[in-house]
């Protein structure tokens, strides 16, 4: 295998992972707002659509770029029924072809239907439809094709790892 491989290997992973921890702090940014929410809706009898769109907002933005993130530090969901009892080398099997028979052209459909998707919403700067709403929706939006490319690149980068302990 390739230094130049290894090498972008890691420089997504240093990637992934720098994004991660930062977008990481919008789950405390989103728990205040939710709290501020919680309290202005129960002891003041008010809400603004603003706000709980916000709340969808950022859970979003930590959704799909902690997606990534998840992925790399081998944190996402998986059926262990087999899987546990594999050795190390079917293991990075398992996931070599897991990866290149569902997650990449998975994103990469995502990413072609997102971009038109995203492409319609910023070509007339959709806003809420929501009196008292969020402006730009189109700016959200935009995350779905980002964090599906970053699951992406990630996917490239698991690809590399396990077909270098594969090749081994």
């Amino acid at each position: 295998m390739s230094s130049a491989l290894i090498k972008l290997s890691k420089a997504i992973d240093m990637l992934i992972d720098r994004l991660g921890r930062s977008v990481s702090w919008l789950t405390t940014i989103l728990m205040v707002i939710i709290c501020l929410d919680v309290i202005m809706r129960y002891l003041f009898s008010q809400s603004e659509n603003w706000i709980v769109e916000l709340e969808w907002h950022l859970f979003a933005i930590i959704f799909l770029v902690g997606a990534s993130y998840t992925l790399l530090h081998d944190k996402h969901v998986r059926v262990d029924l087999f899987y546990e009892k594999f050795s190390s080398s079917k293991k990075d099997l398992v996931n070599f072809l897991g990866i290149l028979l569902f997650l990449v052209p998975w994103t990469m459909v995502v990413i072609y239907y997102g971009w038109d998707y995203t492409a319609n919403s910023f070509s007339f700067r959709e806003a809420s439809s929501q009196a008292n709403g969020l402006p730009a929706r189109y700016v959200i939006k935009s995350f779905i094709v980002v964090g599906f490319a970053l699951l992406l690149l990630q996917g490239v980068s698991g690809l590399i790892k396990h077909s270098i302990k594969t090749d081994q």
